[in-house]
C-alpha cells in the first residue's frame, strides 16, 4: 500500500469537483480520484442547463421564489438567497474558462422549465453538462497542480486515531483510502482538507437517468465516518427517461416540455391537465406522480411525449442531441412522439454541510449532490443543481483555503489492513443482492410510497445487509463490492427517512399520509449514532 500525500483531495470529477479543484490548485498539490475517466460523471449528462437570472425580465426575487416554492416549504431561505444572488457571477466564470453556452447575437438563449416563471436556464444546445465538463477539464489539465488518478473508487475516509464510536466532530479527516482498480490495492491519500463531490446515488434504483458511477460513495462513506445525512427521503424522479430495451439511462430532457412538449397517453390524450393547472410545466414531483397513476391506470408501459407540433428545424437545432440519438434508435421525433417512463434521477438529501461546504467532522467538505445545503429543501428546482454545484464549489475552495486545519497537523492516520481477507470466489452473490436492492428500492420507495411497502423494505434489506457486511469483511474489496457495500448503506438510510416522515411533502408521497403536516416542515436526519 502506497501514501500520497497532497495539499487537497478531490473525491469526483463532475461540474463540482472540477471547479473546485480548478480553484485550489492556486494554493496547493491537488488530487482528484475519479471511478473510470475524468469524463464520466453526472455532470456531463446534464442536457438541460444552469438557471441563473440574467434576462431582462427576470430578477433574483422571482428565482428565489420559484425555488422555495418547489422546495415545499424546507428550503433554507438564506442558502436560496445566496445561491440566487451569486449565480451570475458563476456563470461569468465559467464564461471566462471556456464555457460555450448557446447565444444568438451575443444574447444568451434562455430556456424555460417545469417550475420556473421566466425563461432563465442557460444552456449548450442539449448537451449543457458536457460542455461544462469540457471547459472544466481543459482548465483543469493545463494545470501542473493537479494531478488526476482516474480508477480509483474511494473506500473510505482515513480518520485519526481515535476510540470507536468518537462523534465526527471530535474526530478528523485525515484523507480517503482508495481502491485501485489495475492491481487491487488499497493506498492512502492524505491531505489536510478533503473535498467529496462524488455525486449521487441514482444506481440504488432499479431505473436511473445515471451513469454506472452513481452508487452513492460519499455519502455511504461519510455516513459510515459517523456523518448525518440529512432529507434521504426526497428522491427526484425525472418524469421522462427514454422507453427503448437499447437506450440505458438516456434523459430526455425537461426543456423539450419548457419548449411545448405535451404529454400524452397511448390513445394520444394529454393527461397533465388533469394533475397541475401547469400542465407540462409543473414542477418534476407533480409530472413524475401524474405518469406514475396513469402508467398504473392503464397498465401500460410508457407514456409518449409528443413534439410533432412544433417546427422539425426548430427541433433539430434546439436538440441536437436528443434527436439524433433518438433516430439512431428509429425514432424521428419530428414526426413521432417519444415512449418515455420516470426514472430515478437526483437526490436532494446527502451530506450535512454549512453555506460553506463544511461538514461536522473537520477537514471534511462536501459539494454538488453528494451534498445537503438546504437549497433544494423536498425538491430540486430544473437546472438548479448545476448552479448549486458552482456556487458551493467557489465558496468550498475558498474555506478550504483558509481552514485552519490546513496549517496543523491533524494527528495520527488509521491505517488500512485487509486482515484475513481473500480473494472472492463468489461474485454471483454481488450480483444477485445488487439487482435485488435495485428492484426492492423501485417497487417500494419509488415514486408512491406505503408504510407497508416501506416496513417490507426495511424487513428485507436488514437481511441483505447483514449478507454484504459479512461478504465484505471476508474477502479482498473490489469495485463491484464496494458498490453494493454503498447501495445497501444508502438504501437503508433511504428507507429509515422515509419512514420517519409521516406526510407527503415535495419529493416523498406516501398513501397513508397524502396531506402536508406542519408537524414535519422540518429536516430529516438520519445519524448511525443514533440507531
Amino acid at each position: 500500500m502506497a501514501a500520497f500525500k497532497f495539499d487537497f483531495i478531490v473525491v469526483g470529477s463532475g461540474a463540482a469537483g472540477l471547479l473546485a479543484a480548478h480553484k485550489l490548485a492556486a494554493s496547493g498539490r491537488v488530487a482528484v480520484l475519479t471511478k473510470r475517466t475524468p469524463e464520466v460523471s453526472n455532470s456531463d449528462l446534464a442536457q438541460g442547463g444552469i438557471a441563473a437570472v440574467t434576462g431582462p425580465d427576470d430578477d433574483f426575487p422571482l428565482h428565489i421564489k420559484d425555488t422555495l416554492r418547489t422546495g415545499a416549504g424546507l428550503s433554507d431561505p438564506r442558502v436560496v438567497d445566496l445561491t440566487i444572488k451569486e449565480a451570475p457571477e458563476r456563470i461569468r466564470e465559467l464564461v471566462a474558462l471556456g464555457t460555450r453556452f448557446s447565444a444568438r447575437r451575443g444574447v444568451f438563449e434562455l430556456g424555460l422549465e417545469g417550475g420556473h416563471s421566466r425563461r432563465r436556464v442557460l444552456h449548450a444546445a442539449d448537451s449543457t453538462g458536457h460542455e461544462m465538463e469540457r471547459a472544466l477539464l481543459a482548465a483543469c489539465r493545463s494545470d501542473k497542480n493537479i494531478t488526476f488518478f482516474p480508477y480509483f473508487s474511494a473506500v473510505d475516509l482515513i480518520l485519526r486515531a481515535r476510540p470507536a464510536g468518537t462523534r465526527p466532530a471530535r474526530n478528523a479527516c485525515l484523507g480517503v483510502y482508495a481502491l485501485e482498480e489495475a492491481t487491487g490495492r488499497v493506498h492512502s491519500f492524505l491531505a489536510p482538507v478533503t473535498l467529496l463531490a462524488s455525486g449521487g446515488a441514482g444506481k440504488v434504483y432499479r431505473y436511473t437517468s445515471n451513469p454506472d458511477v452513481t452508487t452513492g460513495d460519499g455519502m455511504a462513506m461519510a455516513y459510515r465516518a459517523g456523518l448525518p445525512l440529512v432529507n434521504m427521503e426526497f428522491v427526484q424522479f425525472h418524469p421522462t427517461c427514454l422507453y427503448h430495451q437499447q437506450a440505458k439511462s438516456f434523459l430526455i430532457s425537461e426543456a423539450l416540455r419548457g419548449e411545448g412538449g405535451i404529454l400524452r397517453d397511448a390513445d394520444g390524450r394529454a393527461f397533465m391537465k388533469d394533475y397541475s393547472r401547469y400542465q407540462e410545466l409543473a414542477p418534476r414531483d407533480i409530472v413524475a406522480r401524474a405518469i406514475d397513476s396513469e402508467l398504473k391506470r392503464t397498465g401500460a408501459n410508457h407514456v409518449y411525449l409528443d413534439m410533432t407540433h412544433l417546427k422539425p428545424a426548430f427541433l433539430r437545432r434546439r436538440f441536437p442531441m436528443i434527436h439524433a440519438k433518438c433516430l439512431a434508435l428509429g425514432i424521428d421525433m419530428t414526426r413521432s412522439p417519444i415512449p418515455v417512463v420516470p426514472a430515478a434521477h437526483f437526490f436532494c438529501g446527502g451530506v450535512g454541510t454549512d453555506d460553506r461546504g463544511r461538514t461536522v467532522m473537520p477537514g471534511l467538505y462536501a459539494v454538488g449532490e453528494v451534498a445537503h445545503t438546504g437549497l433544494h429543501g423536498a425538491n430540486r428546482l430544473a437546472s438548479n443543481s448545476l448552479l448549486e454545484a458552482c456556487v458551493f464549489a467557489h465558496r468550498a475552495a475558498l474555506a478550504m483555503k483558509e481552514d485552519p486545519v490546513a496549517r496543523r497537523s491533524s494527528g495520527r492516520p488509521l491505517h488500512w489492513t485487509t486482515g484475513n481477507a481473500r480473494p472472492s470466489d463468489e461474485a454471483v452473490i454481488i450480483k444477485h443482492n445488487w439487482d435485488e436492492i435495485r428492484t426492492l428500492m423501485w417497487n417500494y420507495v419509488g415514486i408512491v410510497r406505503s408504510d407497508k411497502r416501506l416496513a417490507r423494505a426495511s424487513a428485507r434489506m436488514k437481511v441483505i445487509s447483514a449478507e454484504i457486511v459479512k461478504y465484505y469483511w471476508d474477502f479482498l474489496p473490489t469495485r463491484d463490492l464496494l458498490e453494493l457495500r454503498n447501495i445497501a448503506c444508502l438504501a437503508d438510510v433511504i428507507i429509515r427517512s422515509a419512514r420517519s416522515r409521516k406526510e407527503s411533502r415535495g419529493l416523498h408521497y406516501t398513501v397513508d399520509y397524502p396531506a402536508v403536516s406542519p408537524r414535519f416542515a422540518r429536516p430529516t436526519v438520519i445519524d448511525r449514532y443514533a440507531r
